[in-house]
């Protein structure tokens, strides 16, 4: 009989810690073409995304003010 140092309200939660299974779980199921061409459409399009939001936003984000605009805004004051 062993000795608990705490009260565990049931067994099997205390014991399982020690308990290891010789039974091997089955392997994942293989994915099917259309499931590894639907994950790949997938990861390419959230790429396009991210690119194409890059492409749109870096030009916006730039501090580059040629002096064109600056004279033309003077001019129209």
């Amino acid at each position: 009989m062993s000795v608990r140092r705490e009260s565990v309200p049931f067994a099997f939660v205390a014991e399982a810690d020690r308990f290891r299974s010789n039974v091997t779980p089955p392997p994942p199921p293989r994915p099917s073409a259309g499931q590894i061409a639907g994950r790949c459409l997938l990861g390419l399009t959230i790429v396009a995304g991210l690119v194409g939001s890059l492409i749109l936003g870096v030009p916006a984000l730039s501090a580059d003010h040629s002096p064109a605009q600056t004279q033309q805004a003077v001019q129209s004051r």
